[in-house]
């Protein structure tokens, strides 16, 4: 296995950059949006909680989470929380307690099969529906659960990602619902990544979660990386099933804490807790964050939809996953036969760095892209702010300049 290739891209950035290679950065999924005064204030005065702290994590923090998820109509206690160094972390060792087959959504983020890789455990990619990526066709995954199970190797769970990423999607409510009640009838696990829920750009938007349908099947997991842009303080949390499957699951994650992460580091738990109870200051900083990721992602969209190539709506989140399938035979002239050929002459002849949808476990010969974002806001904090505060933030010039960029390289390779 190599580095996760959304880390890989973001290296392979900094080293362009800093070699004097102009290069547009749409690759690495950082919400890159300024981290709120507050937060960074409560840091430093919790800064002297230098002790390890409950495996699982401080009662307050545990507490702020169990709120969180019942406000969201998934009622949940404390003792049903797991806090960890991320949400990465809390999946790995979810997997793990739950052993494979995984059914995944096809494409899916790159550490769901590359995790149950270092497992060594089965990932089943199973189609999305047109436009409803993170939730694999229901009917599709019912006939594989059926397959493996006379086979004598059943499926253990199902991942979903709500919302999604790679495509920037929401999966409808009828087919969250559909899914559901394939994985009653089948026995499935559900694990539910929902790091980009609090990112939907449209209000409007139905959201509808299995954490609310089958809360006894389904394991959630959150956290402060994508919402507040806190990648880097390392903070996530797990919600297990109120029943006894869902008590020794859980019990096997903290175990697996126990001897691999300790503890999450205790000034962040501290300053998580208060930000998991969604306080007035977060959340208009977060309303700011939701507006400026929608407008860059759909202006985004409609420059890739112009240069040819068919776009989901974006719906939530910061990336949108254009496919130049379309587009094969004028891109064959140019050597570009898979999603990596594309993604390598991007970077190589335009200076623009994405991600193939093969990364994604997406078909390589499907012209697909994951593009993400925030990376465009500006270069640093000054600008930030400026795109964060921004009624059309995609007017700023640096912003403005960089998708007309993006859109002319891109409709010059047809």
């Amino acid at each position: 296995m190599t580095v996760s290739a959304t880390l890989a891209i973001n290296q392979e950035i900094a080293r362009r950059r800093a070699a004097g290679h102009d290069t547009i950065p749409l690759g690495f999924g950082e919400a890159s949006i300024p981290i709120h005064p507050e937060l960074t204030r409560r840091l430093g005065v919790y800064a002297e909680l230098g002790g390890y702290g409950p495996v699982a994590g401080i009662p307050a923090l545990l507490d702020a989470a169990a709120g969180y998820w019942s406000r969201r109509g998934v009622p949940t206690r404390a003792d049903q929380v797991v806090a960890g160094p991320g949400s990465k972390p809390l999946l790995y060792a979810v997997l793990q307690a739950l052993g494979g087959p995984v059914a995944l959504p096809r494409p899916s983020w790159v550490s769901y099969a590359a995790q149950n890789a270092l497992l060594n455990q089965e990932s089943v990619l199973i189609d999305t529906l047109p436009g409803q990526g993170g939730v694999p066709d229901p009917r599709a995954l019912e006939v594989e659960a059926v397959r493996r199970r006379r086979a004598g190797a059943p499926l253990s769970c199902v991942l979903v990602t709500m919302p999604d990423n790679p495509t920037g999607t929401v999966a409808a409510p009828a087919v969250v619902r559909e899914l559901c009640a394939v994985a009653q009838r089948q026995d499935l696990m559900v694990i539910s990544d929902e790091i980009y829920l609090d990112l939907v750009h449209d209000a409007a938007t139905s959201v509808l979660t299995p954490s609310e349908l089958v809360p006894d099947l389904t394991i959630t997991t959150t956290g402060l990386s994508k919402s507040l842009a806190l990648g880097g303080w390392r903070i996530g949390v797990a919600r297990f099933p109120d029943t006894d499957r869902g008590a020794l699951l859980q019990q096997a994650v903290t175990t697996a804490a126990s001897e691999i992460w300790s503890t999450p580091a205790h000034p962040v738990q501290a300053v998580a807790a208060w930000a998991f109870t969604e306080p007035v200051e977060l959340r208009d900083h977060l309303a700011h964050s939701r507006r400026l990721h929608g407008a860059v992602a759909w202006a985004a969209a409609e420059v890739f939809r112009a240069a040819g190539a068919s776009v989901p709506q974006p719906a939530a989140g910061f990336y949108l996953y254009p496919d130049f399938t379309g587009s094969r035979a004028q891109l064959a002239r140019l050597g570009i036969r898979t999603s990596g050929d594309l993604a390598a002459h991007l970077l190589d002849k335009l200076g623009i760095a994405t991600l193939p949808g093969s990364a994604f476990g997406d078909v390589p010969e499907r012209l697909t892209l994951r593009i993400a974002t925030p990376m465009l806001y500006g270069p640093d904090e000054t600008r930030r702010w400026q795109a964060l505060r921004a009624e059309d933030p995609t007017a700023l010039p640096w912003l403005a300049e960089s998708l007309a960029t993006v859109g002319k390289a891109v409709s010059g390779m047809l």
